[in-house]
This record gives structure tokens, C-alpha cells and sequence, in this order.
């Protein structure tokens, strides 16, 4: 049986080869941290979220807490009405204070909603804007280390050949 020849790899062809999985490693780890650095500002913003519906959820705890609480002491005061004519004026009263505090209510939750809409949509698109800026720089940073493998590989190959 006769043993296959020997071939040796060329120096410039094995340089050549960690080079370019170097090249690989550092484009792999730019789009990896990319990535990383946009997750991190989904989640900052999914907190802000949630930061802003812990907000509201109170505020409406304490909107509820007035009305039963106003509605309570004009149940008292009612009951203490001398005359039909107290009641009325009373109950009158009672609707006008209560629909207005349930304008300024609504109008709070209206300012806070659409405040927590905005913030969000902000982040939102900087976070994507930011994401989509660095997974551009990372792919071209990994076809400029394809290109430059290329010609590295073109130069190792005439080298050999001559």
C-alpha cells in the first residue's frame, strides 16, 4: 500500500485562516453586543410600562376611594335633611361636585395615558432605531472582514502558485 503524499499547508494559507475566524469572531461579537444593547432597551421599556400602569392603577384606587368616600357623606347629609327641598337641593349639589371631580378625573387619566403612550413610543423607536443602527454597522464590519479574507485568501493563493 503506498501512503498518501505529504502536503504541507502553506504559512500565509494558515494565517490566512485565523485571520478570517478572528475577523468572524470580532463581526459575530459586535452583532451579539448589538443585540444585547437593544434587548436591554426592551426591557427598560417594557419597566416603564409597567411603572406607568402601576401609576394609573393607583391613581384610580384613589379616584375610587373619593367618590365612595363623597358618596358616603352625602348619604349622611341626606339623611339628616329636614325636608323634601334639603334633599333636592342636596342631591343637586351632590351630582354637580361629583361630576365635576369625575371630569378632572378623567382628564388626569387622559393626561397620563396619553404621557405613558408617548414615553413609550419614544423609547420605542429609539431603542429600534439604535438596534437597527448598530446591526448595520455590525454587518458591515462583517462584510468588510469577508472582503478583506478574500483578498487575503486571492493573495495566499498566488503566493503559493509562484
Amino acid at each position: 500500500m503506498s501512503n498518501p503524499p505529504n502536503y504541507e499547508i502553506p504559512t500565509e494559507m494558515r494565517d490566512f485562516a485565523e485571520k478570517s475566524v478572528d475577523q468572524a469572531r470580532k463581526a459575530f461579537d459586535s452583532f451579539i453586543g448589538a443585540a444585547r444593547r437593544t434587548a436591554d432597551t426592551v426591557q427598560g421599556s417594557a419597566e416603564l410600562a409597567r411603572t406607568n400602569a402601576q401609576d394609573a392603577s393607583s391613581r384610580g384606587f384613589e379616584y375610587a376611594e373619593q367618590n365612595v368616600t363623597a358618596a358616603f357623606d352625602f348619604a349622611k347629609r341626606l339623611v339628616r335633611a329636614k325636608d323634601v327641598q334639603e334633599a333636592m337641593q342636596l342631591q343637586a349639589e351632590f351630582v354637580r361636585t361629583q361630576f365635576a371631580a369625575m371630569q378632572s378625573q378623567a382628564k388626569e387619566f387622559s393626561g397620563l395615558a396619553q404621557s405613558a403612550m408617548q414615553q413609550g413610543a419614544e423609547r420605542a423607536k429609539s431603542a429600534m432605531q439604535q438596534g437597527a443602527d448598530e446591526a448595520r454597522k455590525a454587518m458591515e464590519q462583517g462584510r468588510d472582514a469577508a472582503n478583506q479574507t478574500a483578498r487575503d485568501a486571492q493573495d495566499a493563493v498566488d503566493r503559493s502558485t509562484h
